[in-house]
């Protein structure tokens, strides 16, 4: 896919991007390259690939749903200055 310097400067245009006159023509080359690795990957057949969460064969080590921190709620709120219905209360900071 070819893209001329108009295109590049009305896609610039619709983005809000302010491009230096000299800035177009690398711009319009970059363009062109990632449009055309775009192309090459959809020209890929991929029919009957499953897809991958992750590019290596691994597997997520998972630890036991297991309970491992003691309550300490009592142990806790003993330290709060104010405290009513088993929260901390606050100075209040929004009017």
């Amino acid at each position: 896919m070819s893209l001329d310097q108009k295109t590049v400067e009305h896609v610039a245009h619709l983005a809000r991007l302010e491009l230096a006159p000299a800035d177009v023509a690398a711009m319009t080359a970059q363009l062109e390259s990632i449009l055309g690795m775009i192309a090459e990957m959809q020209a890929i057949h991929t029919e009957g690939v499953s897809p991958m969460a992750h590019p290596l064969d691994l597997s997520q080590r998972l630890r036991p749903d297991e309970v491992t921190n003691a309550d300490e709620r009592e142990k806790l709120m003993a330290t709060a200055p104010n405290q009513a219905a088993g929260l901390y209360l606050v100075p209040k900071v929004i009017e």
